[in-house]
């Protein structure tokens, strides 16, 4: 089963993908201020259904592995950008933890 996401990306286990998150600050006197925080990662997989549906991100940081679980449909993701799709043979990538050798990628061209 493949998602949507609000913006029109569809979602797939292996992809590369661009999450623009909104982070809320607060200042030292007080004030609120937003920006916008990218996370680049391999999508390990999918889970759950309907609205609470969320996907797990993967990047190395540092040389440190960093995770991040979003909710498809949470209001502070602003957009999700497809970089690349890797062919992938399995819905969940577990195995990428622990794994020294790299997935065989292709680009996906933006129209």
């Amino acid at each position: 089963m493949s998602d949507i996401t609000p913006a029109g990306t569809e979602l797939k286990p292996g992809m590369t993908v661009r999450v623009h998150n909104r982070i809320v600050e607060t200042t030292a006197k007080g004030e609120e201020k937003e920006r916008i925080q990218i996370f680049e990662g391999i999508i390990l997989g999918l889970r759950g259904g309907g609205q609470s549906r969320t996907f797990t991100i993967r990047k190395i940081s540092h040389g440190i592995g960093v995770e991040r679980i979003f909710p498809i449909n949470s209001p502070m993701i602003a957009k999700i950008e497809a970089v690349r799709q890797a062919h992938v043979r399995r819905a969940k990538l577990g195995y990428l933890r622990t794994s020294k050798k790299r997935l065989k990628e292709t680009a996906i061209v933006s129209v």
